[in-house]
């Protein structure tokens, strides 16, 4: 019997316009696949929606807060749909970068110092000594994040925003100079190390989605113990967290902090990109994966209890 999936996209996150494009994506390519396919634009009706609806299994495309952080998982094991990627605890835990730091710590995996303060705090004068990185603490696509130079004076004023809606409380982290890398994991299974390449100032929203805003390079031209190394730590920080299906892991590496580099975890994204310019499609077909048996294969792993 053809399974019917709902592709659960859109939401009321500052990511709307990435879940849409993963969403719809993801959608035609199940579509291709020969699933029956229906696109849900994720409202707080949700659960009436899906009551009628009745799907086999729930896509979920959303990012973000109530897509990413818990909230739609909560709601599906009411529901008792499967549903693809993490579950409840691991998904709160990952978008919870705070959180998320305290477990790869205990797990052995290298992180960035950091500390947590209030907005206002941070704009007033520096809490940490420059460079560091502000972000917030439960956001995603470098959504108010801000690189504060060594030579800069005074911390980013954006802070104060009266539009400022990503929490009042940020993370403040050490700068780690040197090279964006990026790994996938897929079950089990670690897929190629990516470096991403960009010319602006950091890999931020545009550089992430914008055509020609960043470039890919797969595999990593790194030592092949460094490649290694970053694989082991995507599925150590997956299994850290208690991820499940797919997961993406942001590492970055400064090659010249002695003979093998200072190489740290910054993050677990638990709802990876999945639009034409993402990193996940991307590594599966350095795997020989193509989008169609990635995503058929997400809808399959699909289950409750995650």
């Amino acid at each position: 019997m053809t399974k019917h999936v709902a592709v659960l996209m859109g939401g009321i996150s500052n990511e709307r316009p990435v879940s849409i494009a993963s969403g719809t994506g993801c959608a035609q390519a199940l579509r291709n696949g020969g699933y029956q396919v229906t696109e849900v634009d994720v409202g707080y009706d949700i659960a009436e929606v899906l009551r009628e609806l009745k799907p086999d299994v729930a896509f979920n495309a959303l990012h973000g807060r109530y897509g990413e952080d818990g909230t739609i998982q909560g709601v599906l094991e009411f529901l008792r749909i499967p549903y693809t990627h993490s579950g409840v605890l691991a998904s709160a835990l990952a978008m919870d970068k705070h959180q998320a730091k305290i477990m790869f710590k205990a797990a052995g995996i290298p992180v960035t110092d950091h500390t947590i303060a209030n907005r206002a705090e941070v704009a007033r004068a520096h809490v940490m000594a420059p460079p560091y990185v502000v972000k917030p603490i439960a956001d995603g696509s470098s959504f108010g994040v801000f690189i504060v130079k060594a030579d800069q004076s005074h911390p980013p004023q954006e802070l104060l925003r009266e539009d400022w809606n990503s929490g009042e409380e940020v993370m403040v982290e050490r700068y780690i100079p040197g090279r964006e890398l990026t790994c996938a994991v897929m079950g089990d299974v670690a897929l190629g190390v990516t470096e991403i390449v960009t010319d602006l100032s950091f890999y931020n929203y545009e550089a992430k989605y914008a055509h020609g805003g960043s470039r890919h390079v797969i595999p990593a031209e790194i030592q092949p113990k460094i490649y290694d190394k970053v694989q082991k730590m995507a599925l150590k920080a997956h299994a850290a967290l208690g991820c499940r299906g797919v997961s993406r892991s942001d590492f970055r590496y400064n090659d010249q902090a002695g003979p093998d580099g200072e190489l740290v975890c910054l993050e677990i994204n638990t709802q990876p990109g999945m639009t034409e310019t993402s990193l996940v499609p991307e590594q599966a077909r350095h795997a020989g994966h193509s989008f169609e048996e990635l995503v058929a294969w997400m809808v399959e792993d699909a289950s409750c209890n995650r």
